[in-house]
């Protein structure tokens, strides 16, 4: 969508009588409906000066086409500047430029990612290149002009107040930076060249308006793609009840383009294979011209699985079909064709950082699709902010008259494909009575062990070929090494135990680095994954008195937010608080302990927790017979 949109020749008269911010202001009250925050507004005026004395030049044709705040079909993304016209073949050019007010910069070790200073804190942001790079390709890829008319694109970012190049443009990102440049504060001069060499004679923003009324769908180009990362793939081949839901859900996209809108709901415990059904409908949809995303709550599946279907741990084109649940908030009525939610009960009420977008996640999918497919397994819920159940979407549904169809998957690859485990866990963490009150029969290893040294070293040595092992958490220890990476932040003195938490700079990917194996992850960084082998920690939040669990919410670290909102809770509902906090305990537990597809290896902090623990477990026929294979110890 446009908002500003004029020649060079007004862009600069608007700029040198200093009213471009207030003609900004305007066009977003009339295009967007709604005016921009006045931090915003100021940013308009100061960055939008410089870009004005760049533009002061008789290097650029007065009538090349300058827009602002152009907003992206089908997001609520903006792209700063665009600048169109004609370069020097005669060709039709578009140029993006992304600004920056950043003035100091730090590097990270995640793919396109830097700190800097915004909105009063240090904060992990995208780099520019990356940004601006990622809008040309939504160009490229889902703009049907641009791909009939092989449009040039060509972005670039403009730190402006930055002065010192001591990691914006580190060799780190260097991948990104070959995709688009970033000029400085000092580089004006080479920005004009880099502009001028692209761009010779306007158009009076004729481009933009063919842009605009350009149907937007996939591009062969990207469905290729496509279709070439999952072909072969056996990770996401399709079996029994996963190939029956796959195809429900096709067909349910056939009915998009007659006006119906559906609902469809696919629940599922863990291991069922609802992420491999999700990422083989986001591929097949695509190549049929859908306009279709994935959306997690959750980054950590997001980003894992984006990885996995590329190939690569960086970011790649394909990064602008996953995004997060909260990205519906201020999308217009069905603006995409389908949406596929994975990891659906982690959705929350409102969006954004602060928790202050939107109304519900549930009904903002729900609203910006013809078809919303919701993955779901409500034992998942992890924090008292989580609210996707099969009763919400079902209620939100029905507001917006779409059509509900469910299905189920079984288990079939976590736990070696065995309800059986699962059963035993629910009746032991006394999540539900079942029959499977021993583990006699179930062919799934798992151990209780004496010590956290027992644990890490089973998990060491599990942590070879195609079986990835990792160690993981209640979240019970403060996240110091975050700002100290000197210090560990999970000690056990008496043991002589100490790791950290896993790194920042991993982010949420930290489960496919190979070095990965000696830090500690928690739910909020393996949620939705999968593992060969997976060791559980169970902290003092969760402990055994009498034979039943008691939930200790007060012992969970002041760093998660898991249970924010119990002290208030506990206030006005004390009983009602208890409640959810010790669902909310026992199923983290019971999604840290269903991780690994051939095993499980735990140990609790308290004594008494680990001596029962053992004493359910002890009927494991591979217990005793761990010892051949088990470390020795001392």
């Amino acid at each position: 969508m446009i908002v500003y949109a004029q020649t060079k020749a007004r862009f600069l008269q608007d700029v040198k009588s200093n009213r471009i911010a207030r003609v900004v202001e305007a066009a977003f009250l009339q295009q967007l409906g709604y005016l921009p925050g006045q931090a915003e507004l100021s940013a308009f005026q100061n960055s939008l000066n410089y870009v004005g004395n760049i533009l002061d030049n008789d290097l650029f044709d007065t009538n090349i086409g300058v827009a602002i705040e152009y907003k992206i079909p089908q997001t609520s993304k903006r792209i700063d500047v665009l600048l169109t016209g004609h370069d020097k073949n005669g060709r039709p050019t578009l140029i993006i430029i992304e600004l920056k007010q950043w003035q100091d910069v730090e590097k990270t070790e995640m793919d396109a990612i830097v700190r800097t200073f915004v909105n009063g804190a240090v904060r992990e942001m995208l780099h520019p290149a990356y940004q601006s790079w990622s809008y040309a390709q939504f160009f490229r890829d889902f703009n049907s002009l641009v791909a009939e008319e092989n449009i040039p694109i060509h972005p670039c970012a403009y730190l402006h107040n930055c002065t010192v190049d001591n990691a914006i443009r580190h060799r780190f990102y260097q991948h990104h930076l070959e995709q688009a440049p970033v000029f400085l504060s000092a580089e004006a001069e080479e920005l004009t060249r880099f502009l001028s060499d692209r761009i010779s004679v306007g158009d009076r923003c004729q481009l933009l308006y063919r842009l605009e009324e350009a149907k937007i769908r996939p591009s062969k180009s990207l469905t290729d793609h496509l279709s070439s990362l999952i072909q072969g793939n056996r990770e996401f081949t399709l079996i029994d009840e996963q190939k029956l839901c796959y195809e429900m859900a096709l067909s349910l996209s056939d009915r998009v383009d007659r006006g119906v809108k559906d609902v469809l709901i696919v629940r599922g415990g863990p291991g069922t294979g609802k992420t491999v059904v999700a990422i083989n409908l986001l591929v097949e949809l695509s190549r049929r011209g859908k306009l279709v995303q994935y959306a997690t709550r959750n980054s950590a599946p997001r980003e894992v699985y984006q990885s996995k279907l590329a190939g690569t741990l960086k970011k790649t084109r394909i990064a602008n079909l996953f995004k997060n649940t909260g990205f519906y908030h201020d999308l217009e009525p069905e603006a995409l064709d389908v949406v596929l939610v994975d990891e659906a009960h982690r959705m929350n009420a409102k969006s954004g950082m602060f928790k202050n977008l939107g109304e519900n996640q549930v009904k903002e999918i729900i609203n910006a699709s013809r078809l919303a497919v919701f993955f779901l397994d409500e034992d998942q819920k992890v924090t008292l902010a989580d609210i996707g159940t099969r009763d919400e979407i079902l209620k939100w549904a029905k507001v917006h008259k779409a059509e509900v169809v469910e299905m189920e998957l079984p288990s079939q690859f976590r736990c070696n494909g065995s309800d059986g485990y699962l059963a035993w866990l629910d009746n032991l963490l006394q999540i539900r009575t079942t029959a499977n009150e021993s583990l006699d029969g179930i062919d799934y290893d798992l151990r209780v062990c004496e010590s956290p040294n027992e644990l890490r070293d089973l998990i060491f040595a599990k942590d070879q070929g195609a079986d990835r092992a990792r160690l993981v958490a209640g979240y019970c220890w403060d996240w110091i090494s975050k700002k100290d990476k000197q210090l560990k932040d999970i000690a056990f003195p008496d043991y002589k135990f100490a790791m950290q938490w896993n790194l920042a700079d991993d982010g949420q990917l930290w489960l496919l680095k190979d070095d990965s194996v000696n830090q500690i992850g928690c739910i909020h960084t393996c949620q939705g994954l999968e593992l060969g082998y997976v060791g559980v920690i169970i902290g003092p939040d969760l402990v055994i008195r009498n034979g039943k669990w008691q939930a200790v919410p007060e012992a969970r670290s002041r760093n998660d937010s898991s249970i924010k909102g119990y002290k208030a809770m506990k206030k006005a509902e004390p009983l009602e608080a208890a409640r959810r906090a010790r669902e909310i305990i026992k199923n983290t537990y019971r999604t840290l302990m269903t991780r690994g597809q051939k095993g499980c290896f735990v140990w609790a902090t308290d004594l008494e927790t680990n001596l029962w623990l053992k004493s359910k477990a002890s009927s494991q026929r591979g217990l005793m017979a761990a010892a051949e294979d088990s470390p020795a110890y001392e």
